[in-house]
């Protein structure tokens, strides 16, 4: 058992874990962070997934991002490692295959939102704001903040949030695309259920498959990216999952994917 990750897995292959520091707001200590690195790395390759979950504890924070209180204590020697944990955590999250969803329970600075971005949805609860306010502490977003932020919501407003150390409401967060939806903390379950809902419709290896063609078409050009589309979907094609499809379409059924 996890001392900072409460980890649920379910018998539908849906996991659901949960940042466990809720007297410190969730903030992303070494010891969680590594914690967080061991789990995305056993989550990553599991086929059997269909959906990842990540929130955090209390109705305070999703995560307040770095320990600054802990980094505080950090020597000069030590500051590499330290920093290095919370950037390997993110990037080991960002791998795994499945459906990744930050159901965001509260606000998510730095770290947090950084780890937010390494998922390929995200909610969050009405009233949170959202920032990478790194460079108003002497330092920069370092955990994937300056990649993934400009790619989701353009050039322009990435910046205004980065260089200026801006926070955000949730409705603007909305409004630029950086989350999916917003909704008040008394429907966040509801809104979670209805997904489950959706993706139970959606066969798991198609879902990856796809996953991993956006991910990879957005680093090439067009050219390089069709033909990564065309392998993705080679690997679908001659599947169980594409099979329990059109037999389910011809006789007007729910399909029973197998992610196989």
């Amino acid at each position: 058992m996890s001392e900072f990750l409460q980890v649920d897995r379910r018998d539908d292959g849906v996991v659901w874990v949960t940042l466990n520091r809720p007297e410190a707001r969730n903030a992303l200590s070494m010891a969680l962070n590594l914690e967080l690195y061991d789990l995305g790395a056993e989550l990553e390759g599991d086929s059997d997934l269909r959906l990842v979950v990540i929130t955090g504890a209390g109705d305070k924070a999703f995560s307040a991002g770095a320990d600054l209180k802990e980094r505080k204590g950090v020597s000069a020697s030590e500051t590499g490692p330290y920093v290095n944990a919370i950037g390997n955590a993110i990037n080991q999250w960002s791998k795994i295959r499945a459906l990744t969803v930050a159901l965001m329970n509260g606000s998510a600075f730095g770290g947090g939102l950084e780890l937010a971005l390494a998922c390929d949805l995200r909610i969050l609860v009405e009233g949170a704001e959202l920032g990478l306010t790194e460079v108003r502490l002497g330092i920069m977003p370092g955990a994937g903040g300056t990649v993934r932020l400009p790619r989701l919501i353009g050039e322009a407003r990435a910046k205004e949030m980065i260089l200026l150390g801006r926070r955000i409401s949730a409705q603007r967060a909305y409004e630029i695309g950086l989350v999916n939806a917003v909704v008040p903390r008394e429907r966040l379950a509801a809104e979670m259920e209805s997904l489950l809902a959706e993706l139970a419709g959606c066969a798991p290896l198609s879902v990856r498959a796809a996953k991993t063609s956006v991910e990879r078409a957005l680093e090439v050009g067009v050219e390089e990216g069709l033909t990564i589309e065309g392998q993705c979907y080679e690997t679908t094609l001659y599947s169980d999952d594409r099979n329990e499809g059109l037999a389910a379409f011809a006789e007007g059924r729910k399909p029973q994917y197998s992610g196989r």
